[in-house]
């Protein structure tokens, strides 16, 4: 039985650099010969199809579920009553992947990563909070986790990813 698939979730307040940041891990992690996949939580409706296209027309005609295959991609629009629990999302969507980078989810316990800069706030976000492994910022805040400057290069902030979720290299 394949072991959970490591989550680590990118928090942060809103223009700290969350999503930049998460980009860099992306790209450094592909070029390690990584599988992943990415989480991106939202507050707001999400609008993904293109308004006059077929999926679209599907989704307005009450399909509970679209899927767009193409020779090299898939795409599924899928309506839900709620939102999704990202445990479902992960085995229903993500389970064959070797990591998982996820921004935001913040209330959730999985390992985090908080991006804090000064000038957007003073206090971090996951404060106290058991999951935190790390803070990339402008100033460390000193509560006792790993701190990599934002400057730093994003390879060394990976190797610590690594080293958390066991693997120098692909699986």
């Amino acid at each position: 039985m394949k072991e959970k698939t490591p989550i680590i979730s990118i928090v942060g307040r809103s223009n700290s650099g969350k999503t930049t940041l998460a980009v860099k891990l992306v790209r450094e992690l592909k070029q390690r010969g990584y599988r992943v996949a990415t989480v991106k939580h939202s507050h707001h409706a999400l609008e993904l199809d293109t308004e006059g296209k077929d999926s679209w027309l599907y989704s307005k005609a009450g399909a509970d579920t679209v899927i767009v295959v193409s020779p090299a991609m898939i795409g599924v629009i899928r309506q839900t009553p709620q939102e999704m629990p990202l445990s479902k999302i992960m085995d229903a969507y993500i389970a064959d992947m070797d990591v998982v980078i996820v921004e935001g989810y913040k209330a959730e316990a999985v390992p985090k990563m908080e991006v804090f800069r000064t000038e957007v706030s003073d206090e971090l976000v996951c404060k106290g909070d058991k999951n935190l492994l790390a803070v990339i910022g402008d100033k460390n805040p000193e509560v006792g986790v790993p701190f990599f400057h934002i400057q730093d290069n994003v390879s060394t902030i990976v190797d610590f990813l690594c080293a958390f979720i066991g693997s120098t290299t692909r699986k």
